[in-house]
């Protein structure tokens, strides 16, 4: 029977290891500048400058939709208050980029947000970033590949005109419609990001600066007719916010997905010369030109033409058609394609170094982290990559799957938010400096400690050479030890204030993000707020008094039942320390 009973102990407590080991390695970080990023005979070649950086953003970022979201925004959602939902939606990915800016100068290593997830939540969430970040820009890559053939039919004088190579049809035995025009694409890019860093940028640069001139085309000449013909699109009865204010907001939160592409930037960190330094500019500015762009343009297209006139399908192209300028077409489809062909070298781009930090890190084999020698690129990875992609744009119409892609990019952007309040708030012995931070702090311990070295000699010299000046060394040591306030009470101080600043840091980051899962819950059901406000209320106390509840005594909350003097029923939440002592109380009536 003992021996029965110890086996059971010991299954016990092997259970309990086993779980706290697999605990340890979801939660397990690691530093920030790897042995492997570091190496200079693997490592990615450093060719990217600011400029390279800002035609990979505004590429990624400035897509075909915006050809299309114009109309189909304006007509349904804002009116000609679209401008200003673009300016909105511009304020939201800004806070992002903020954030994407900061770690990317602090972690300058390939990865993006996954890379950022690992160092600062841990291996488990950096996992699902991973994959989800690959997801989105396998899907997002796939169906922009698809959308090129049509636009491409328009050159043709339609689609029955194209070249047989490039033409879709039907496989009536499977009940699938394949795109070669799409996996031929595919293909053309993942070859030409297999060339080299500088070349497939340069690649991206130029088509960019195609589709930037269109979208200028756009502005100049639809500023020249409205201002000819008076903006009649403005001159309306329902003025400037037909659907109000809420019509405004929901478009910001469409047209939102037209800034997804800047995070880009980040995948690049280890070929950028200066990634301190380009990588938060290139980000910015990148940022700032698409929301100027994207706000012109809307300015002028809900200026020429009332909204409910807007073609949803071609509201650009319509527009100037319907001023006698149908020849815009062509120029408006041209613009179209090369934004297509940009966002599809975007979006390719960051998969294989994803693909390349998760190798490093073990999470996948060392196979997709083997670096060319002569392009200094992740050829193996990129070239899988490319199959990939290339299968799903022939084959799969993945127009179903799109709004996958927006899953994982609220995923990274939540992720890289978090990520932001835990590398400023955890200990720096946890979370260690780059390189470059690193070396000169390490100069000055060991500078500390030769000098401490330097102190004791001289004191053993002084005890050793005269009795009458065997209290000169002591005075001397110890007026030493004041320069480096290194006593035992001090230290025990410094840790207790560390503690508290790590429990506050913790709360706060915790009841930040669960007030944010409450209120975006909230959103999505009509009932929800019978929950959300008493929730929302304690969240509010609690950041606005962290510095009375967070305190080694223990505190509890209750909640008082009552009604008003109107006689609509009202919940008091009150919040109260062991001494009795009221922290704060929050009313919630219905």
């Amino acid at each position: 029977m003992g021996a029965l009973v110890n086996m059971q102990k010991g299954g016990g407590d092997g259970c309990r290891r086993a779980f706290s080991r697999g605990l340890t390695s979801l939660i397990r970080r690691k530093p920030v500048d790897s042995v492997h990023t570091r190496s200079e005979t693997r490592g990615l070649a450093r060719r990217l400058s600011l400029v390279d950086l800002i035609a990979i953003g505004v590429g990624s970022t400035i897509g075909a939709g915006v050809y299309i979201l114009v109309g189909t925004v304006a007509r349904e959602n804002t009116g000609p208050a679209l401008t200003i939902s673009f300016l909105v939606a511009g304020i939201a990915a800004a806070l992002s980029a903020f954030c994407y800016a900061e770690l990317a100068c602090r972690c300058p290593s390939a990865g993006s947000a996954y890379h950022y997830s690992y160092i600062c939540v841990g291996e488990g969430i950096a996992w699902l970033i991973g994959w989800a970040l690959i997801l989105e820009y396998t899907i997002g890559g796939s169906a922009v590949a698809r959308g090129i053939s049509p636009n491409l039919a328009l050159f043709f004088g339609g689609e029955d005109k194209l070249p047989a190579f490039l033409v879709r049809y039907t496989i009536s035995w499977l009940g699938i419609v394949v795109d070669p025009c799409a996996a031929i694409l595919v293909f053309i890019v993942t070859g030409l990001l297999c060339v080299g860093i500088k070349e497939s940028t340069l690649a991206q640069t130029i088509v960019t600066v195609v589709n930037v001139c269109v979208m200028v085309f756009i502005i100049i000449a639809g500023g020249y007719l409205g201002f000819k013909t008076g903006w009649v699109g403005y001159e309306l009865q329902g003025g400037y916010f037909p659907f109000g204010a809420n019509g405004m907001l929901s478009g910001s939160a469409i047209v939102f997905f037209s800034y997804i592409g800047f995070d880009s930037v980040t995948s690049t960190a280890e070929e950028v010369k200066n990634p301190q330094k380009d990588l938060p500019l290139g980000i910015g500015l990148a940022l700032a030109i698409c929301c100027i762009l994207y706000m012109l343009v809307s300015v002028v297209i809900v200026g020429l033409v009332p909204f409910y006139e807007l073609n949803a399908d071609t509201p650009i192209s319509s527009a100037f058609s319907s001023y006698g300028m149908k020849w815009a077409a062509y120029t408006v489809t041209t613009g179209a394609v090369t934004a297509l062909v940009a966002t599809l070298m975007g979006s390719i781009l960051p998969q294989p170094r994803i693909l390349m930090a998760m190798a490093r890190d073990g999470l996948l084999p060392s196979f997709f982290s083997d670096i060319n020698k002569h392009t200094h690129v992740p050829v193996k990875s990129t070239i899988l990559t490319g199959i990939f992609a290339a299968t799903l744009a022939f084959f799969m119409d993945v127009s179903q799957l799109a709004g996958m892609v927006s899953v994982g990019t609220l995923l990274a952007f939540t992720t890289v938010a978090i990520s932001v309040l835990i590398l400023r708030y955890v200990p720096p012995e946890e979370v260690p400096l780059v390189s470059s931070l690193q070396e000169p702090l390490d100069s000055v311990t060991s500078q500390f400690h030769h000098d401490t070295q330097d102190i004791g000699t001289e004191t053993s010299k002084n005890l050793l050479g005269s009795c009458e000046d065997d209290r000169q060394p002591l005075l001397g040591e110890e007026e030493s030890l004041i320069g480096y306030p290194l006593n035992k009470k001090e230290l025990a101080q410094d840790v207790q204030n560390e503690q508290k600043r790590r429990k506050i840091a913790a709360w706060s980051i915790t009841l930040l993000c669960i007030g944010v899962l409450v209120l975006t819950s909230a959103a999505s059901a009509e009932k929800f707020w019978r929950l959300c406000m008493p929730i929302c209320s304690i969240l509010t106390c609690c950041m606005h008094s962290d510095k009375h509840l967070l305190t080694d005594q223990p505190w509890s909350w209750y909640l008082d039942p009552g009604f008003s003097m109107a006689g609509s029923r009202s919940i008091d939440l009150c919040i109260l320390r062991s001494d009795s002592q009221l922290t704060c109380r929050c009313r919630c009536s219905s």
